[in-house]
């Protein structure tokens, strides 16, 4: 094959991509909010996916994240991406409305006494009804369960607007915020905001 020929790599053109500037917020929050119940609507309900296959997490992954610049998992190696994603300590979990997913989030509870909210979001029929609120409940009431310390999340400025409000809503507390330079890869097709570009 032509790309076992010696010398294919450094002919190869280098990757096209685009500069991104974003502001993340780092948030934490220490002790769990007052319990409140989850209500879902009918038909609705989440489960935790065990031992996801890649292709089921990258449909998830690269659809909610489409609209907000989520590229580094794109780009990662499929084995690479099966290790972490079925690693001892982090869990992934659908939010299922029709028997169809409707979004998702993933906790790491891998570092000593911290649950990280690694990920978290609505596919995009499924964004205005509410869900969003009772998803990110749901999320904090089952990282707790793990009885951590701290609850860490972070946004940034190519997420959905609400993102932040909403963690600042649910009680998470802003930690520090820093600007980040993202190098996209053009061959994604994400539609990168334009206020965005640098």
């Amino acid at each position: 094959m032509k790309s076992q020929e010696p010398g294919f790599w450094a002919s190869r053109p280098p990757m096209q991509t685009t500069r991104i500037a974003v502001l993340v917020t780092f948030l934490r929050q220490e002790q769990p909010p007052e319990p409140a119940p989850v209500e879902l609507p009918p038909h609705t309900g989440i489960v935790r996916v065990h031992k996801p296959t890649v292709g089921f997490y990258r449909y998830l992954y690269d659809t909610v994240g489409a609209q907000y610049a989520w590229w580094l998992r794109r780009t990662m190696p499929q084995a690479q991406l099966a290790a972490l994603i079925t690693a001892p300590g982090v869990s992934l979990h659908v939010l299922y409305q029709g028997n169809e997913p409707a979004g998702f989030f993933e906790l790491d509870a891998r570092a000593v006494h911290t649950v990280n909210l690694s990920y978290f979001g609505l596919l995009p029929h499924a964004i205005g009804g509410g869900l969003g609120t009772m998803l990110l409940r749901a999320a904090m009431a089952t990282a707790w369960a793990h009885k951590p310390r701290a609850l860490t999340v972070n946004t940034c400025t190519a997420d959905h607007p609400r993102a932040l409000p909403n963690y600042l809503r649910a009680g998470f507390l802003p930690v520090r915020t820093a600007r980040e330079i993202w190098d996209v890869p053009d061959h994604l097709g994400l539609k990168l905001p334009e206020h965005l570009r640098v």
